[in-house]
């Protein structure tokens, strides 16, 4: 499907960072506003839930993934009888493994951010008649947009460098489901230190120009860009 190499790798893991991030950009606001503009019993354990896979090691996510999606579970008889292909060693396995922690960090990002939002700028759309999925389009997401594209970002970046639950549920299949990291790992054990030193450079210089715009987007606007222009003088000031 991508043919083999290292430039075949990183072309597959930029295709599995994007479309895992996009994906994890859209579940990350749906359950970020969720427990941001929603009270209820249970709040912080769903929260905590949704986060769990943040602490727990990679193994154990990828042998859960493998017990939930593989062949003979329920979930991956339907998407087998679906597709007509098992979900589990294929590439689209490595986006499944990437999301694992791009959706939490995501979540929690999201959030925060929209927790953030001056409440009386929602109440006033409100007031105006907007609903509340308006309300988030319109009003809260462009105010909470800096630290949600900084987070996007970041989960990004740790998609691209997935490699424990990736190598769990996606397998290493040069040209097929091999990305960049177990890329670098297998040219390791071949011996091949100069294509591994490539490809650790290429990665590394993606994530830390991501790390800079994050940095970028993280700073808060000057103080003077968001002090309103002084009133017209009135006729007594011009005389």
């Amino acid at each position: 499907m991508w043919g083999s190499g290292p430039a075949q790798s990183l072309w597959l893991s930029l295709w599995v960072a994007t479309t895992a991030t996009l994906l994890s950009l859209i579940l990350g606001v749906a359950g970020g506003a969720l427990l941001a503009r929603r009270r209820f019993p249970g709040r912080e354990l769903v929260d905590a839930l949704f986060c769990l896979p943040l602490t727990l090691p990679p193994t154990v996510l990828g042998y859960y993934l493998l017990v939930l999606l593989g062949r003979h579970s329920p979930l991956g008889r339907l998407f087998e009888a679906l597709f007509g292909a098992p979900l589990t060693f294929t590439p689209k396995a490595a986006v499944v493994a990437a999301m694992v922690h791009g959706v939490p960090s995501l979540i929690k990002a999201c959030r925060a951010a929209l927790q953030e939002v001056d409440p009386l700028l929602l109440r006033a759309a409100a007031s105006l008649g907007a609903s509340e999925l308006r309300r988030l389009w319109t009003v809260a997401l462009p105010v909470a947009r800096r630290p949600i594209l900084a987070a996007t970002m970041l989960a990004f970046a740790r998609a691209l460098g997935d490699f424990g639950v990736t190598l769990m549920i996606a397998g290493d299949i040069p040209g097929y489901t091999q990305t960049a990291a177990l890329s670098i790992y297998d040219a390791v054990q071949g011996g091949h230190d100069a294509q591994a030193l490539r490809l650790a450079l290429v990665l590394s210089g993606i994530a830390l120009s991501l790390l800079y715009l994050t940095n970028r987007l993280s700073e808060r606007p000057p103080a003077g860009s968001s002090v309103a222009p002084p009133p017209p003088p009135t006729h007594g000031e011009d005389a």
